[in-house]
């Protein structure tokens, strides 16, 4: 029988000098190992395992992916050297954008129905009277031609693609508030809406925000392509104050093309 003394092992037999000496050698063996493997991990990164010697690495190349469509902020900076404020000297507000290279400046017809004298400040500053180069009372969109340019002259990207809930972004002088922009959707299509110039058909219907002033600014799409002239507002409330809708020609009926739904409201 044991003293006592002696610790035991799993099967109760004594665990005497002969394992211990055992035990002394495996440890050793155990310790050399365990030496052997933090030797190993200090030169490893992260603790990572171990990747044969196989040259450089080759670079990761990232998938291509769809690009994504340009923020707000940064379509207003596109825009922003082509939109137009516009006014005659009989007291008419209005927006205008510049659509072609030679400085030629959509707007809309009754911005300048008034037979005032026409002048435009620019973006950059640059004051300039205008001519007026046509007037279509039907699509209510002129053209003006001013006297001085911008230098240099940016003529804004037109045409786009339109469809219902679509995003688009309005930029131009509500209340004389020069360059403001706001954003929204495309709530309908071929829409009618009944003006003091008369009745306007297969206009865009949008929620982005518009007032008094902003008629004959630009609507954008999401790309920063101008898809519409704006020019009025639905107001039931019969106060000249914007209710979530608001109407554009689109740009190809703007620019000469042809233009249904309903709406009734002030040019703007």
């Amino acid at each position: 029988m044991s003293s006592g003394s002696e610790p035991h092992t799993a099967d109760g037999q004594a665990f005497g000098s002969r394992g211990a000496r055992i035990l002394a050698v495996t440890g050793g063996v155990v310790i050399v190992a365990l030496v052997v493997a933090v030797a190993v991990l200090a030169v490893r990164p992260a603790g990572g395992p171990v990747a044969p010697d196989a040259g450089p690495a080759a670079a990761a190349s990232p998938s291509p992916g769809p690009s994504a469509a340009p923020a707000v902020a940064e379509i207003y900076q596109r825009i922003g050297p082509s939109v137009v404020m516009v006014r005659t000297d009989r007291g008419s507000l209005g927006s205008g954008v510049i659509a072609a290279d030679d400085g030629t400046v959509l707007t809309a017809n009754h911005v300048i129905a008034d037979g005032g004298a026409v002048s435009l400040l620019f973006a950059d500053g640059t004051r300039s009277t205008a001519t007026v180069a046509s007037a279509d009372r039907e699509t209510d969109i002129a053209t003006l031609v001013p006297a001085n340019l911008p230098q240099p002259v940016v003529p804004a990207t037109l045409g786009g693609r339109v469809a219902v809930g679509g995003e688009v972004v309005a930029v131009g002088n509500p209340l004389g508030l020069a360059h403001s922009v706001s954003s929204g959707v495309i709530s309908g299509v071929g829409r009618t809406a009944t003006t003091d110039s008369g009745t306007l058909t297969g206009l865009i219907q949008f929620d982005a925000s518009v007032n008094a002033g902003s008629s004959g600014g630009p609507l954008l799409d999401a790309e920063g392509l101008v898809v519409g002239i704006v020019v009025s507002i639905a107001d039931p409330g019969q106060d000249d104050a914007f209710a979530g809708i608001a109407f554009a020609v689109p740009i190809g009926s703007a620019l000469g093309g042809g233009g249904s739904g309903e709406g009734r409201g002030p040019q703007i």
